[in-house]
């Protein structure tokens, strides 16, 4: 039956896709005719912990930004910094040549493109050439989009494109990454987008990995992230045990750190505070990746097994002992 479902599915994703994209810049435009030069204008939406550090390592390299988010207090900050703030993202797509967002969930994304005075609300005819998306959310929002998109037509054509394109490129690194600049972008679309996004993706970031078609880097953060929250729930249980049986944290992550158990979460991210300088364990938490925001991720990995009838047994328990905590 699992397989079953999962045939059913595949089926259907490769419907929509060669039907929704046939007439799409994918496959038709040469990466020639797209070049990273064009990109003057960089819109950014959604300045929370990670946007607002991502919009000024932007600002660092040179791009001349305009900015939106419904804190208003940030929307002052860029402006007292000379930034252009618009009120509506509409307002920010007609001032820019590519525009990214980052932004906490799929129902934010979605306002944020089809709501009221949203991205994608100039009718058919679009301003930015290109979007990419850096939130986390689930694949399927993701390929909509892209599809949403690359079926309207651009105001003015930039480099023989007629047709807007869209990324989908979560982000890892956290907080701390997004600050120094060295997050990895996870890159779904158009290959040759991506290509000639590329530079840009890397002004904000250390590393951008291309992951296939169009929700396929929505698929990969999906992944990645899981793989961290089973991890970094299996090092504090370990820390946590240890601890309690006589030895310091701080002895243990040596250990692990030079053996079988090493990961992200021991050498980068230790949980246990006072081990590493310069994370939220040692700042009372403060500044990291909010709990909230992992359970919400887990509930998308969890969504998406149950979707293609994937087996993920430690998906559910990780998702069970989240919600807990909470």
């Amino acid at each position: 039956m699992a397989m079953m479902k999962m045939k059913i599915y595949g089926y259907r994703l490769r419907a929509l896709l060669s039907t929704s994209l046939s007439s799409s810049p994918f496959h038709s435009v040469p990466s020639r005719t797209f070049s990273s030069s064009s990109f003057e204008n960089v819109g950014f939406i959604g300045l929370g912990n990670m946007g607002s550090r991502m919009a000024n390592n932007l600002l660092k390299a040179g791009y001349k930004m305009t900015v939106h988010d419904v804190n208003c207090n940030v929307m002052k900050k860029y402006s007292d910094m000379g930034v252009s703030t618009k009120q509506t993202p509409s307002e920010v797509a007609e001032a820019s040549d590519v525009v990214i967002t980052m932004l906490p969930s799929s129902s934010h994304v979605l306002n944020v493109y089809n709501g009221p005075d949203g991205l994608l609300q100039g009718g058919d005819l679009l301003t930015p050439q290109l979007f990419i998306d850096s939130s986390t959310i689930d694949p399927q929002t993701s390929r909509k989009l892209a599809v949403s998109v690359s079926n309207c037509i651009l105001k003015e054509k930039k480099d023989n494109w007629e047709n807007p394109v869209m990324l989908d490129a979560p982000v890892s690194g956290g907080v701390v990454a997004a600050e120094a600049g060295s997050l990895t972008f996870m890159v779904g679309g158009s290959e040759d987008v991506y290509l000639a996004a590329k530079s840009l993706l890397l002004s904000m970031g250390k590393n951008a990995i291309f992951c296939g078609g169009p929700g396929n880097g929505s698929v990969a953060k999906i992944c990645n992230n899981l793989a961290m929250a089973i991890s970094m729930l299996g090092l504090s249980e370990a820390l946590a045990l240890g601890q309690s049986l006589g030895i310091t944290a701080s002895t243990l992550t040596k250990i692990f750190n030079s053996s079988s158990a090493r990961c992200w979460s021991s050498d980068s991210y230790n949980p246990v505070p006072g081990v590493m300088q310069g994370v939220p364990s040692s700042r009372n938490y403060s500044g990291g990746f909010a709990s909230k925001l992992m359970a919400k991720d887990l509930n998308l990995a969890a969504a998406s097994a149950e979707e293609v009838g994937q087996r993920c047994p430690l998906t559910f328990l990780a998702q069970d002992i989240r919600h807990r905590l909470l």
